[in-house]
């Protein structure tokens, strides 16, 4: 019997082929689409599971209370880590303190390159559960050793045994590989770092990690800890919370952990307590994916029961012969199944197409599981469970039809027949409307936020870090060997790049301040040329000069500072950083260091050629890229010849602050797109049934003078006006759940009339484009040919 079935299916397609491409080509696309986000959210919901231990490993996390306000954040005091150990043995099996991700400037024999690695304790490794391929996890414990991945093995030694080969590190210190591990995967937190580095050898080369040790007013470093029992983050976080309370001296610190299976998708915090993150994107994309697959299963539905006047006599005969309904509905299921199989087929074709496009556009690595069981057992399941969703209505309707006015000739759709379709026509366009005013205010709130004033000048600019003892000390001589390259117009140095604050302080003392308030202020350390360097803007006083010795004590503010200090006249005001008196010599207008979508943070900025730890440079304007870099690499190599030249350019890390909100605005398109280009083909298919279904119709009205126009209209206003009214339905639904998202940027666009209006439009005129060609080659058609009796 199912034989039959399939078989009377295969030739229905075969002798339908115009609307069973249409469906299984919307299928297709609906499918691919769903299986795209299907393997994106796989992708977030398996982050970190590389690790064995990602159940019990966990990032230490500070929530700090100032005047009211709090924040959470990674950063931790170092003595922490020992706090934890003797305090709470039975709760926490080891924990490590790291550094943060730092570009290392390694050198092995006559080669020389750049990586991002790790200081840490020797814990680490373990707790990763990093994949060995050579050598031992718990080298680390030998200061003088080191672990390398596979790729930076291959780059700094080639097919060579790397094991026991010397690395110098920034040209400050040898090290010995005693492992080499596998490269982690993307959808690791982990993946950039390609070397780990003992913390006891860190402390040995930078007194300032030493200085640490005791010091729990500094957090500066990271702290990672595995608990001996999965799921006791809740009842460990209560004992631990107060841990740092008899050790504050100002503020309130509360410490918690969160653990590894939280870290990607839950990493946003209020009151010190998750309130979302990454996880809205993954309910955001399954929604998405979820109606981008019903917008397929409704042609599906729309062309089969409006064709259903086309089988009413297939079904009124089977009825006769003694068909039972339940048979006649499991023979259009087995169609629609059928349908969904080639379909299937199809999008896995899609699928590879899309791909390497839509890894560009996720930011992710994601390849199809071809070896995977489970993955073919789930794609099939959803390909029957499409196929019976797709076919259900119309095997319903179709099976309902009376065989007695069926074969008589009376059978009549009924008035009301075409309203199923119109409601699904108009559910279609009402998400594809959606869509594309979703799409509209994401790139509007980019753009906003890019159009914010910055403050400075980040074309030309480019930073270098200063991470070899070679490039210490050095300031005067650098700086005229680059304005000799005749490449480089200015040269400075700060302990921040120009697109973010690396410290920030609390100690700041100034008349008329709230003796209980504890505000924090972003601390950077410049030298004389940085504001002619990055080119700020000096509202009030003047900037950083050499002439004026007393600069030394002198500091400029951000109009953020001026207004958190209420100073009305800030010039000559005098403020006391740690009891040292600094007296207000300028005021720069506010610059964007931070996120572009939150205030400013009110800042100071004061001359100390100590604490620098990055050379920004601005190239002169004009200047072929290529030619300077050349130029400054040789200036560079004659100071510290052994090492890597890296750099970066300040505009492009200034680009990277809307990456998220990019790769939200190009997946919403590329779905948007697919959406639109399904609710096209559907509307396609429906467009020729209908002018199939009127074709004597239209010949009567050409014989009786109907223009081309007249008939193109006569056959268009019904799709339109259900486009008009799915976009008078989206229009408030989309507003709301946009007004509802945009709320989390404190720095956001308004939501204008005009998006609506161009949605609409644009909907329309997809609509008419696609109608229209049915409709005018209908108007077209000889009428003699149409009225002719068959």
């Amino acid at each position: 019997m199912f034989k039959n079935y399939f078989k009377i299916a295969w030739r229905n397609l075969l002798k339908n082929k115009v609307y069973s491409s249409i469906n299984v080509l919307g299928l297709a696309l609906g499918m691919a689409v769903a299986i795209l986000i299907g393997l994106w959210i796989w992708d977030e919901l398996s982050f970190d599971t590389y690790h064995d231990n990602y159940k019990t490993v966990a990032q230490v996390k500070i929530t700090q209370v100032f005047s009211g306000h709090n924040t959470t954040h990674d950063a931790v005091a170092v003595p922490l880590a020992a706090e934890l150990h003797t305090k709470y043995p039975n709760d926490i099996k080891r924990q490590a303190l790291t550094s943060w991700n730092e570009t290392l400037s390694l050198k092995a024999g006559d080669k020389s390159v750049s990586s991002i690695g790790l200081w840490t304790q020797p814990d680490l490794p373990e707790m990763l559960t990093i994949k060995m391929l050579k050598g031992s996890r718990s080298a680390l414990k030998d200061p003088s050793s080191t672990l390398i991945a596979q790729s930076l093995a291959v780059a700094l030694f080639g097919n060579a045994d790397p094991i026991n080969k010397t690395i110098r590190i920034n040209n400050k210190v040898d090290v010995k590989v005693a492992g080499v591990f596998e490269d982690m995967p993307y959808n690791t937190s982990f993946y950039e770092v390609k070397i780990f580095n003992a913390w006891d050898k860190f402390a040995e080369i930078e007194p300032w990690i030493k200085d640490l040790a005791g010091n729990w007013n500094s957090h500066s470093v990271k702290l990672y800890a595995e608990v001996n029992h999965a799921g006791d983050f809740a009842s460990i976080n209560k004992k631990i919370k107060e841990i740092a309370t008899p050790h504050e001296v100002a503020g309130e610190d509360k410490v918690q952990l969160q653990p590894m299976t939280k870290w990607h998708l839950y990493n946003d915090f209020t009151d010190g307590k998750v309130t979302g993150g990454r996880i809205k994107f993954v309910w955001l994309f399954g929604i998405i994916g979820v109606f981008v697959l019903l917008l397929a299963c409704i042609n599906f539905m729309n062309l089969s029961t409006a064709r259903s006047e086309k089988r009413a006599k297939e079904v009124g005969i089977r009825k006769s012969i003694g068909s039972l309904r339940y048979q006649i509905i499991a023979q259009f299921l087995s169609e629609s199944v059928v349908m969904a199989l080639l379909a299937f087929v199809l999008s896995i074709i899609l699928v590879l197409l899309f791909l390497p496009y839509f890894n560009q556009l996720s930011n992710k690595q994601i390849h199809l599981p071809w070896l995977n069981p489970v993955f073919w057992l789930a794609a099939l399941a959803f390909t029957a469970l499409t196929g019976l969703v797709s076919g259900s209505y119309p095997a319903l309707y179709l099976s309902s039809f009376n065989p007695v006015k069926v074969l008589k000739g009376t059978f009549k759709a009924g008035r009301f027949a075409a309203l199923p379709r119109k409601v699904l026509v108009v559910i279609q366009f009402t998400v594809s409307v959606t869509l594309i005013i979703g799409t509209i205010i994401v790139y509007q709130q980019i753009n906003y936020a890019k159009n914010r004033p910055v403050g400075y000048k980040r074309e030309g600019l480019i930073g270098v870090e200063i991470n070899t003892p070679e490039l210490v000390g050095h300031y005067d001589a650098l700086r005229t060997d680059l304005l000799k390259t005749g490449a480089v117009e200015n040269m400075a140095e700060s302990s921040s790049p120009a697109t973010t604050i690396s410290s920030n302080q609390i100690g700041f003392e100034w008349k008329g301040k709230d003796p209980d308030a504890i505000p924090v202020l972003g601390t950077i350390a410049v030298t004389h040329d940085y504001g002619s360097t990055i080119g700020w803007s000096i509202k009030e006083g003047r900037d950083f000069s050499r002439s004026f010795a007393t600069d030394s004590s002198g500091v400029i503010l951000n109009e953020a500072a001026v207004k958190l200090m209420g100073f009305k006249n800030p010039l000559g005001q005098v403020i006391k950083y740690n009891d040292k008196p600094l007296t207000v010599t300028g005021v720069v207008k506010n610059m964007i260091m931070e996120s572009p979508y939150i205030p400013v943070l009110p800042s100071v900025f004061m001359l100390n050629y100590d604490w620098a730890n990055v050379i920004i440079i601005k190239i002169k304007p004009g200047m072929p890229v290529r030619t300077a870099l050349t130029k400054i690499e040789a200036a560079f190599k004659k100071i510290s010849p052994d090492n890597a030249f890296t750099y970066k350019f300040t505009d492009t890390e200034y680009a990277l602050k809307f990456n998220s909100e990019e790769r939200i605005g190009n997946l919403a398109t590329f779905f948007a797109v697919l959406a639109i280009l399904i609710s096209s083909l559907g509307l396609f298919g429906l467009a020729s049934f209908v002018a199939e279904q009127r074709t004597k119709e239209i010949g009567v009205r050409k014989v009786l003078g109907a223009s081309v126009y007249n008939l193109w209209s006569m056959l268009s206003k019904d799709f339109v006006s259900l486009v008009l009214i799915s976009c008078f339905i989206a229009g408030p639904v989309s507003w709301y759940f946009l007004n509802q998202w945009l709320q989390a940027y404190e720095y956001r666009t308004v939501i204008s009339w005009w998006i609506f209006a161009v949605s609409a439009f644009g909907a329309l005129s997809i609509t008419l484009l696609t109608v229209s060609f049915q409709a005018i080659k209908a108007a077209l058609a000889n009428p003699v040919k149409s009225l002719r009796t068959e």
